[in-house]
């Protein structure tokens, strides 16, 4: 049997901000319900059904700490199939509505969205016990998937003030992680891709400027803190030159590598198609891997223009029944005039999702044969998506990623990698120096950072410098009671410094419901240390202020594991 080759390593990243309790419709608990609708049971669902067959997945799921607990949040578990029941009921009402009118059509598509809310809700309560992340730890522990960790509540962590604030969303990310998954996690998705290396650093602009002071390499904290690998953009890899090194190995947190150290001049070579470690100072740390985003395969899913996605015949998402909200059109062409939709018919579309999984196969195969085999080294290919694009944006996704993935299997040519198992078997030989960026438009801060979100970013360093001149004025709590007040503070910042606010204003996706969900955790953060310090210094504390206090600990019931000390500075 001829070599494969190269490997394949699909990336899904699960993120959904903190919304349970914070509005329902159209921005807040919803965006819960519909991930976990149209996306992590489909998912749980491909899983399945490739594992029935013999098939491993072998794909990579991130879920960020902030969407395992609220996952995890009882209050889901509560509200998650009346949520389904509204949506079959809605269909139920479509079913009628058509039927009266006499479009046996549309009445026979509102029949399947009936039938698919009934099957989610059998499987979330009956199958799954109300327990998704406990599916998903079952896959994980079975050897099917790897499960990747991220930032708490997916702060931007270049921007972020100081590196304690860091330590704390990586820290906080660490102890979700293992609450749930029962072991350490190994691979981290950098929000937003964002990288920032050891430099003296001072706020970017349009921010006020302050002295540079010398900052630590983001891949430095993520090393202390026991992990091995994360994704990168591909426009990250273009400045530098890599430099070839030795891998020394000892079991430390579990890590793949312990230390690793030059070993001769700068090589000229560099490509997507393999790991490299990170940073030019990786003998100060644990070394950690980066692993490079392939544009060529990435732009096939993920483009809604030229992309899969797009395809004439595929669910569009816009254009929507009221009322229920339920999708009966296709895309049918890239216009985006909604009155011209056609009728949507399932039966095209999944012939289309056979079409595209093929041409997905040929583009990876062709891809890996023209890849570099530096040192005869296996090439990979990193395709890294948002979860949700997969059943959510993307109606047909799930199926398209069940028949590409069994394709690939079965195809001796490629090899189906979780990213821990490929750097195991492919370790780097070579580090490599990143800029500073991200992957969002022009590669830099700009979508988070820029004259409209600067307010937000002067409310974080607000609350981020309040938070060290509180545990310098007393500590992390001299007993139970003061440890739940800064306890609260933290999380409260932590919930403020979530990337998602400055997205949804920028994008001018969510602008009012951004702006208010930051301005409320500014406001919480500043009174739960107002208390902090009061009753630190034996102040009486009222008892309408004790009953704030407990209603914000219910709405924002986050984080349980959360230590204080990971905050300071």
């Amino acid at each position: 049997m001829s070599e494969p080759v190269g490997a394949i390593c699909i990336v899904l990243h699960g993120h959904i901000p903190y919304v349970l309790g914070h509005s329902t419709w159209p921005h807040g608990s919803n965006m819960i319900f519909e991930a976990a609708a149209d996306t992590y049971i489909p998912l749980l669902w491909a899983l399945e059904e490739l594992a029935a067959e013999g098939l491993p997945a072998n794909i990579t799921l991130g879920l960020t700490p902030v969407t395992m607990e609220q996952l995890a949040d009882e209050r889901f578990a509560e509200w998650f199939p009346g949520y389904l029941d509204t949506r079959r009921w809605q269909a139920e009402q479509n079913i009628a509505e058509f039927q009266h009118r006499g479009d046996g059509h549309l009445a026979w598509l509102a029949q399947r969205w009936e039938e698919h809310y009934r099957a989610l809700h059998h499987s979330f309560c009956e199958r799954y016990s109300r327990n998704l992340l406990y599916q998903f730890r079952q896959h994980q522990d079975a050897g099917r998937l790897e499960i990747m960790s991220s930032a708490a509540t997916h702060g931007y962590l270049p921007l972020l003030h100081d590196d304690a604030n860091i330590r704390g969303q990586i820290e906080q990310g660490v102890a979700t992680y293992e609450q749930f998954m029962g072991r350490r996690p190994r691979g981290f998705w950098l929000p937003e891709c964002a990288y920032r290396p050891r430099a003296n650093w001072a706020p970017p602009p349009p921010l006020p400027q302050e002295l540079p002071r010398w900052r630590k390499g983001l891949e430095e904290i993520l090393g202390t803190s026991g992990y091995d690998y994360f994704i990168v953009d591909s426009h990250m890899l273009e400045p530098h030159a890599p430099l070839p090194v030795q891998t020394a190995h000892h079991d430390s947190l579990g890590k793949l590598w312990s230390h690793i150290y030059r070993s001769g001049d700068p090589l000229g070579a560099k490509t997507v198609y393999r790991p490299y470690f990170i940073g030019h100072h990786f003998e100060d740390h644990p070394p950690v891997a980066g692993l490079f985003r392939d544009p060529q395969t990435s732009q096939k899913v993920w483009s809604g223009d030229v992309g899969y996605p797009g395809d004439a015949n595929y669910l569009d998402f816009h254009k929507k029944h009221m009322p229920g909200d339920h999708r009966y059109w296709r895309v049918t062409d890239g216009s985006g005039d909604l009155g011209s939709k056609q009728p949507y018919h399932p039966e095209w579309a999944m012939e289309r999702v056979s079409i595209h999984a093929g041409n997905f196969l040929w583009t990876v195969k062709e891809t890996l044969r023209h890849a570099p085999r530096p040192d005869g080294r296996l090439p990979v290919v990193l395709s890294p998506f948002d979860a949700e694009l997969f059943g959510h944006w993307w109606h047909e996704g799930p199926r398209w990623l069940v028949t590409a993935l069994r394709w690939m299997h079965h195809d001796p040519d490629l090899k189906v990698m979780q990213c821990r198992d490929y750097l195991r078997e492919e370790e780097p030989t070579a580090a490599i120096a990143l800029p500073e960026g991200s992957w969002g438009a022009g590669g830099g801060h700009w979508v988070w950072l820029n004259e409209n979100t600067r307010w937000t970013w002067e409310r974080v360093y607000d609350a981020e410098r309040n938070l060290q001149a509180l545990f310098r004025d007393h500590g992390f709590g001299h007993d139970d009671t003061a440890h739940r007040l800064i306890s609260q503070a933290c999380r409260e910042l932590l919930l403020l410094e979530a990337s998602d606010w400055q997205f949804l204003m920028t994008t001018g996706a969510a602008v009012d419901y951004a702006t208010h969900r930051l301005h409320g955790h500014h406001s919480d953060f500043a009174r739960c240390a107002d208390l902090a310090r009061r009753y630190g210094r034996g102040e009486e504390i009222s008892r309408e202020e004790w009953a704030w206090f407990g209603d914000l600990c219910s709405r924002d019931r986050i984080f349980g594991s959360l230590n204080p000390r990971w905050f300071a500075g």
